[in-house]
C-alpha cells in the first residue's frame, strides 16, 4: 500500500523521489498520503496532517516506502517530525542514496527511542524510484532510449517520417507528460522540425532539449524555439536566456559533457528520441538505462536511416494494434 501511494506522485515531484506514507494503529490502517508534488509537503507530513487523532501515534506504526530525511531543503526534517509525535515504530523500505540523508534520518528515529525496521520490500523501492537512484549514485539523468522502427529496421527516410501507429502515439505522448525531458540532435532537430509536447495526451509538456553545438539551427522557424514550453539548446558557444529558450554551453558534444551539464540543471529523467546517430552515441558509451523500441508489424521503407545497432535482451513486450512495443530496463 504504501508503494502504491508513492507511485501516485509519478510524474510531479521529480527530481525528488516519490514516496508514501501509510500509518496503522491497533491494525488499522488510519491514513496514507504521498509526495505530491515537487517543494511541496513529503508523505509523512501529509499523512499526519490528514489525522483527526494525532495522539495515538505513539501507539502507531509508520510505514514510509524511502527514509524520512534529516535535512532541512524546501521542507523541515520529517524524521524530526516523526520524533516530535513520539511515534512507536518506523517500518522503512529503503535507505536514501542522498548524501545529506543517507543513514542519518534512521539514526535519528533510533538515537530517540524509536524503533525502525529496513529493507522490507527494498528492491521493489529502489526499482520504483530507479530514475532517483541514478541520479543520486551516478550523477546524471536516468537515461531512456526511444526509437520507431519500421518492420524492416529502418528509422525513417526522405519520403516516410511517421511510422508508428495512433495506439503508440498516444502512448509517447503520455511518457512526454511523465519523464522531466526529451532531446533530439541537431539533424532531427533540424530535418524533422519536431514539437516534443504532449499535444495527443492530456498532461504537462516536458522539457525539450536539443544538441546544436555550432548553433546551425538559432535563426529557423523551427517548433522547438516557439514559446510556452522549457526549452534547453547544447550548444559550444552561447550562454544565455531569451524567453523560455536557454542556450546552454558545454564544454563539448560529448555524452559525459551532456549528462554532466543535465545533472547539474537538476534534469532528473532523460528521454532521448532521435536521431539515430546520438541514440547510437548513447549505446556506445554504454549510458542507458532503459530502452523503449516501437516496431510497426507491416510498413517496410525498403531503404533509409538504419535503426540503431543494438539487441535487445529478455524484455518486455506489448501488442499496440499497428506496432509492437519492446521494453528493456538494465
Amino acid at each position: 500500500m504504501c508503494l502504491n501511494q508513492a507511485q501516485k506522485g509519478f510524474g510531479h515531484v521529480s527530481p525528488n523521489p516519490m514516496v508514501g506514507c501509510v500509518i496503522v494503529h491497533n491494525d488499522q490502517v488510519v491514513s496514507a498520503s504521498y509526495h505530491k508534488i515537487f517543494g511541496g509537503p513529503h508523505a509523512e507530513v501529509n499523512a499526519i496532517h490528514q489525522m483527526d487523532a494525532h495522539d495515538i501515534l505513539k501507539d502507531s506504526t509508520v510505514y514510509v516506502s524511502l527514509e524520512p530525511c534529516a535535512h532541512f531543503g524546501k521542507t523541515p526534517p520529517c524524521a524530526s517530525l516523526l520524533i516530535d509525535k513520539q511515534v512507536k515504530k518506523v517500518v522503512i523500505a529503503t535507505t536514501d542514496p542522498y548524501a545529506e540523508v543517507s543513514g542519518k534520518g534512521i539514526q535519528m528515529l533510533k538515537d530517540a527511542g524509536i524503533e525502525v525496521v529496513c529493507g522490507v520490500l527494498e528492491k521493489e523501492a529502489q526499482q520504483l524510484n530507479r530514475r532517483f537512484f541514478v541520479n543520486q549514485t551516478q550523477k546524471r539523468p536516468y537515461v531512456i532510449l526511444k526509437w520507431a522502427e519500421s518492420k524492416d529496421g529502418f528509422i525513417g527516410n526522405d519520403t516516410v517520417k511517421q511510422i508508428s501507429g495512433t495506439e503508440a502515439q498516444t502512448l509517447l505522448h503520455r511518457w512526454r507528460s511523465e519523464e522531466d525531458a526529451f532531446m533530439v540532435g541537431t539533424n532531427t532537430l533540424i530535418k524533422d522540425n519536431p514539437q516534443l509536447n504532449t499535444r495527443l495526451f492530456k498532461g504537462k509538456d516536458p522539457i525539450r532539449i536539443a544538441i546544436d553545438f555550432q548553433l546551425r539551427s538559432k535563426e529557423m522557424p523551427l517548433h522547438f524555439f516557439e514559446p510556452g514550453q522549457n526549452t534547453i539548446l547544447l550548444n559550444g558557444h552561447k550562454e544565455s536566456k531569451e524567453n523560455q529558450i536557454n542556450f546552454v554551453k558545454i564544454e563539448d558534444a560529448s555524452i559525459s559533457s551532456i549528462l554532466k551539464k543535465l545533472h547539474e540543471l537538476k534534469i532528473g529523467s532523460l528521454v532521448v528520441e532521435g536521431g539515430a546517430r546520438l541514440i547510437n552515441s548513447f549505446i556506445e558509451a554504454g549510458v542507458y538505462d532503459e530502452v523503449r523500441i516501437f516496431s510497426s508489424k507491416t510498413l517496410k521503407l525498403n531503404t533509409g536511416i538504419a535503426a540503431p545497432d543494438l539487441i535487445v535482451p529478455a524484455a518486455q513486450v506489448s501488442d499496440l494494434g499497428d506496432d509492437i512495443l519492446t521494453v528493456f530496463k538494465r
